[in-house]
């Protein structure tokens, strides 16, 4: 009996999940009908976004937002996965117990910051650091890049390093037996058997950083404008909706969920896409 009541719960849960997925596709593609009859896949390469007066609908384009997005969470990626890489390493193989307890609670309690407080931080700390290294007026893609990195890493860190520690000792202790050195274990011995672990962490970290809004809304400028340099200010998908959505009616209104509908598309495709890869490789 408790078996079935089990095993019912179970695909009952799986089943909503599907569901879920499902309704929030057909929500999001029902709104966004009139702006998708108005402006086609043009909607994709314009740049424009202008509210129009009176009885004008405007012109609306997701260009702008739509590479703010990518490039943000591209920029944040290249600079989180390694270093939470070396984090999970150092914490799992290297650090003794003494240091590896204490740097684990705090990389914990990193995740747990709510993100508008990193945005605070980034806004007021971080940017005057980055205009006065790299140029531009601090408040751009690279300043909000680098934050969500440093939002996104003790995820993939804590995650990777629970992968590692499921490594058997025997495999270690017998790859040392035969000679090998300690960055050899951990290349050829550790790495591979926490492969699955290490991809679910960088996939998660993945989705994490395309859905953030409100540390990108402090640092990234919220302007609509094309990205000519990394330091330049522009919008991302997420901004876009949360600065513009209360005010936004009618086919402003329909772009807003055809923006909506677009991230939700991009980022199962990313994730859908990195999954299946990485893990068809893991399996070979």
């Amino acid at each position: 009996m408790g078996g079935k009541l089990f095993r019912n719960f179970s695909f009952f849960s799986a089943t909503l999940s599907l569901f879920l997925l499902v309704g929030i596709f057909a929500i999001l593609f029902t709104y966004a009908q009139e702006s998708l009859h108005t402006f086609g896949f043009d909607f994709l390469w314009s740049d424009a976004w202008e509210v129009g007066e009176d009885d004008e609908g405007g012109v609306f384009g997701g260009y702008v937002p739509i590479v703010g997005t990518l490039l943000s969470t591209l920029i944040a990626m290249l600079i989180a996965t390694p270093l939470a890489m070396g984090i999970a390493i150092f914490l799992t193989e290297i650090a003794s117990e003494r240091v590896a307890k204490p740097v684990s609670i705090a990389i914990e309690l990193l995740a747990a910051i709510p993100s508008i407080i990193y945005g605070m931080w980034g806004l007021f700390y971080f940017a005057p650091i980055v205009q006065k290294v790299v140029g531009g007026n601090g408040v751009g893609l690279l300043t909000a890049g680098i934050v969500l990195a440093i939002m996104i890493i003790p995820f993939m860190a804590a995650i990777t390093r629970d992968s590692m520690h499921t490594t058997p000792a025997v495999l270690k202790e017998s790859a040392y037996a035969m000679g090998a050195t300690k960055f050899e274990v951990i290349k050829d011995v550790v790495m591979p058997y926490a492969k699955g672990g290490i991809i679910g962490s960088i996939i998660l970290a993945l989705g994490r950083a395309l859905g953030e809004t409100m540390a990108v809304a402090f640092l990234i400028g919220s302007v609509m404008s094309t990205v000519n340099h990394i330091t330049d200010p522009t919008t991302s998908i997420p901004v876009l909706l949360a600065n513009n959505f209360a005010e936004a009616e009618d086919l402003e209104m329909s772009s807003m969920y055809y923006l909506a509908l677009i991230l939700f598309v991009v980022s199962f495709a990313i994730i859908s896409a990195a999954k299946f890869y990485f893990l068809g490789r893991k399996a070979k």
